[in-house]
């Protein structure tokens, strides 16, 4: 029996990658339905406008 060497990806690597996707995924969803995004920053809990994470990452619509 010939050995291939085929590498599997790390499960932690998948993991980060549907994570990614998840929160991509969230954040049009939220720009669509025109609702804001919570999120934690130095300390502090914001409500960031959709719009605003997609143009800083971005993201089209």
């Amino acid at each position: 029996m010939k050995r291939t060497s085929t590498k599997k990806t790390p499960l932690a690597v998948l993991g980060e990658e549907a994570l990614k996707k998840a929160v991509y995924d969230a954040i049009r969803d939220h720009a669509r339905t025109g609702d804001k995004v919570v999120i934690y920053r130095q300390g502090r809990v914001e409500e960031v406008p959709a719009a605003r994470l997609m143009k800083r990452r971005g993201i089209r619509e």
